[in-house]
């Protein structure tokens, strides 16, 4: 069981009072799960009534209710079968199918509170009082284990805090943060467009948000310049080979659109009666090839330099590319400008020698750094990610992870700023230094990236030929100082509250002659500005 703070323990703890509330005014609603947030909590419910904001108003008074009552929170250990019973009892599917989920020799436990019990392995406050300052804030649609196939459910959020000051503090700031809503702002001014007959996650660029997206390539067009970078261009789509190579399939799969197969492959599976599931295994076995939406520009670029021999003079070869990928994100967590399905990264790769790698990763940290401090973004913090050794997401040997590892950390050290290490967030095929931003309501949100790779370089069977005239393996460092030019110019448009710095803003001149005899010097003027 993980330990909560003591600020999770009072979201958790009114999340709880909420499901409570809930089953009070609605007995036959149907529970999934309701964990602690960042900012507040929520809970997942099945219910044959389509929740409203009166709705909330009618939950927070039954919440004030339990809360009054001041009932304690009681852990209960229970017998597996004994839970099973009381779920099928209480007509309670989702928290039968989460009981499967623990795994046997974990103890299972309820927390009670008043009436209300619930499969749960805490922690909690003692008492209900304890939860002082809540507020629900809005009701949305998630589907069940985040599966767009399973039943959609109905998500309450909600937010709590230890006081009311702070409470209203944070409600203020969710205030200021819907003025700064880029989803609000980009409409309004114009900066860009989603459209449905398109397709959702599908960003159409306006005129006024190209020009933004314009200046911010030229912006880092220079610097990328001045650190020797060769510019180049790649197709949007490829072999599914060229992936399997990578390992972005399968072990990016599930982030990824299907693959697209040829008419002459389809027919001859028909003709042997292959089913959907036997096609899928064929495919992921290699049996047949396939192409597919890229979803990430680094295979493409890894192919560029293997096209030619290479000496170890040549090194660094670095690559730099505005190159858009493809990711299929559940329908539910699309959001605007900074959950998308498709995405133009400022995408790098850096092939160097083991000696060159601690400067490469010093100049490609500078970059990002020079990006944060030229557009005022100072609240953020740096995250080295690795891999979790228990999970079977990542590739590669533990030699060649432990020895990146310790090239991130050693180079983070030099840094003079304050990193965090944090287990299971590395790409697959390499640990990275994260920088991880603030939203005007204190969200974190990745933006660039610095990844060491040695795991990619022998998957292709890259070479170099030494000082020693044999070969040697170089290593290849991913960076992208923006991240995705979709998520940067939303958080942009939300840090600035539209308010662009004049170099970025879409219109910095506007020129307003008072009458017609006028208009043939305005229209002078106007040149002389396009000439600047």
């Amino acid at each position: 069981m993980k330990s909560m703070t003591p600020l999770e323990e009072i979201r958790h703890s009114a999340a709880h009072i909420m499901a409570a509330a809930i089953k009070r005014i609605w007995p036959d609603t149907k529970l999934d799960i309701g964990p602690p947030t960042f900012n507040g909590f929520y809970y997942d419910i099945d219910l044959d009534h389509n929740l409203t904001a009166d709705d909330l108003i009618n939950i927070e008074s039954e919440m004030k209710m339990i809360i009054k009552e001041n009932q304690p929170f009681v852990r209960i250990e229970v017998d597996r079968q004994e839970a099973v019973t009381f779920f099928k009892k209480q007509n309670q599917p989702y928290k039968l199918e989460r009981l499967a989920d623990i795994p046997e020799n974990e103890v299972i436990t309820y927390y009670k509170n008043g009436e209300f019990i619930d499969l749960c392995a805490g922690t909690h406050v003692k008492y209900t009082k304890q939860v002082k300052a809540f507020k629900l804030l809005s009701i949305a649609g998630a589907y069940y284990r985040g599966n767009e196939n399973n039943k959609q459910l109905q998500r309450i959020y909600g937010t709590a805090y230890p006081t009311k000051q702070e409470l209203n503090q944070y409600l203020e700031l969710l205030e200021e943060a819907k003025k700064r809503d880029h989803r609000k702002l980009g409409k309004d001014m114009n900066i860009f467009h989603i459209d449905d007959s398109v397709g959702q996650g599908l960003i159409l660029w306006q005129p006024n948000g190209s020009i933004i997206r314009k200046e911010l390539q030229n912006f880092i067009s220079e610097e990328l310049t001045k650190q020797g970078y060769h510019e180049v261009f790649t197709p949007h789509i490829g072999k599914l080979g060229l992936y399997r190579t990578s390992g972005h399939f399968p072990y990016y799969q599930e982030s990824q659109y299907p693959p697209i197969i040829e008419d002459d492959v389809i027919q001859m599976m028909a003709a042997e009666n292959c089913s959907c599931a036997q096609l899928a295994n064929r495919l992921k076995e290699g049996e047949i090839d396939g192409y597919l939406l890229k979803p990430m520009n680094c295979p493409m670029h890894i192919k560029l330099f293997d096209a030619q021999p290479h000496s170890y003079r040549d090194l660094p070869i670095r690559f730099a590319e505005f190159g858009t990928v493809y990711r299929w994100e559940q329908s539910g967590e699309l959001n605007g400008l900074v959950r998308v399905r498709g995405l133009t990264q400022d995408d790098g790769h850096i092939f160097c020698t083991d000696n060159q790698l601690g400067n490469e990763i010093k100049a490609s940290i500078e970059v990002v750094k020079v990006v944060l401090r030229t557009l005022g973004i100072l609240d953020y913090r740096v995250r080295i990610g690795l891999r979790d050794p228990d999970s079977t997401k990542y590739t590669g040997d533990s030699v060649l992870w432990n020895k990146a590892e310790n090239n991130l950390r050693q180079v983070a050290q030099t840094l003079g700023v304050d990193f965090e290490e944090e287990q299971g967030e590395a790409a697959f095929y390499g640990p990275k230094i994260d920088f991880v931003i603030k939203d005007v309501i204190g969200r974190d949100w990745q933006l660039g990236t610095v990844q060491v790779d040695y795991n990619l370089p022998k998957r292709f069977n890259l070479n170099y030929i030494g000082s020693d005239n044999k070969p040697h393996r170089p290593v290849i460092i991913h960076r992208a100082p923006f991240g995705s030019m979709e998520r940067f110019v939303g958080l942009l448009i939300e840090h600035f509250g539209g308010n662009f710095p004049t170099w970025l803003a879409p219109e910095q001149v506007r020129i307003l002659p008072i009458n017609d005899n006028l208009q043939c010097y305005a229209n002078n003027i106007s040149t002389l500005f396009k000439k600047w």
